[in-house]
């Protein structure tokens, strides 16, 4: 599935536990950041202990890395829910895994039969670049306001409706009402179109909808499971508080629910904790590292 670019080497620990935590609602806070206090329980587990410790999340590098700063960047972050592995220290791809062109203009298509126009990002040498076709919505202009002036992502907007410039593309993406993006959902798989597609609601506001389309096989699981084999890891741990972590959960040795996580989630989980307003997976994470070092 995953197409390696150069590599980085990662610590050879087999004795050692692979944390790997989603972001949103999960890691940050209501700020939708990492609080200063898990930022410093963190970053001194990691140096102090030798913590593995990741994060896996649908955001892109663009966004993650400023996020994740002031946390050392040991393993890559799982981006784009596992479309791509990036090493922030060396500012590159370990791995990714682009959507076929064809698969692209399927996609698109679908989307247009519906009235919609999505984001599809393309990699160009490490940056994102966003292109959108026609007019922005209130709520697209709002999710690209809140991305901008970063290195590692470029919007375009224009006329093109089918603008490649040569590049690979790694995420299709949409955010509407839920019910005009369930619609597209279903024709996606009504049509039998080889990707993976997964449409869920906002967490912060359920009548919104968020749809991600990537390459077949790509999840937050099976990048969890190459990440895990990479670190040589005997033990994955991992945390979550929405349906796209269920895959991930399903594969953890340990999974933890955070107590704002969707019921569904919840219900699945190993072990439910405090919230994500709390510090509850930094806190965790150092319990289980005093527990077993005892």
């Amino acid at each position: 599935m995953f197409h390696n670019t150069a590599d980085t080497a990662i610590p050879n620990n087999r004795s050692k536990t692979l944390y790997i935590s989603d972001l949103d609602g999960t890691l940050l806070n209501e700020q939708s950041a990492v609080s200063p206090a898990s930022k410093a329980l963190l970053s001194r587990l990691i140096t102090v202990n030798g913590a593995l410790f990741t994060v896996a999340t649908a955001r892109t590098q663009a966004t993650v890395t400023k996020l994740m700063e002031g946390i050392p960047a040991i393993l890559p972050y799982i981006v784009m829910n596992g479309a791509g592995m990036w090493h922030a220290a060396d500012e590159h791809y370990t791995c990714r895994s682009p959507i076929a062109e064809q698969t692209v203009q399927q996609i698109v298509a679908t989307y247009e039969r519906r009235g919609l126009h999505p984001f599809v990002y393309r990699d160009h040498k490490g940056v994102i670049m966003a292109h959108h076709y026609t007019d922005l919505t209130p709520t697209e202009k709002a999710f690209m306001a809140e991305r901008t002036g970063t290195p590692y992502k470029h919007f375009v907007i224009d006329n093109d409706p089918y603008r490649t410039n040569g590049d690979n593309a790694l995420i299709i993406f949409s955010t509407n009402s839920f019910a005009r993006l369930e619609e597209v959902y279903h024709d996606i798989l009504d049509a039998k179109i080889p990707c993976h597609a997964v449409c869920y609601h906002d967490i912060f506001n359920i009548r919104d909808g968020i749809l991600e389309v990537y390459a077949p096989g790509v999840t937050k699981a099976a990048a969890v499971a190459a990440l895990k084999k990479r670190t040589h890891a005997n033990r994955l741990v991992v945390f979550g508080d929405n349906l796209n972590d269920r895959e991930m959960m399903a594969l953890a040795d340990h999974s933890v629910a955070v107590e704002n996580a969707v019921r569904e989630l919840k219900e699945i989980a190993s072990e439910v904790i405090g919230p994500n307003t709390a510090d509850s997976v930094a806190k965790w994470i150092e319990q289980d590292i005093t527990k077993n070092s005892d």
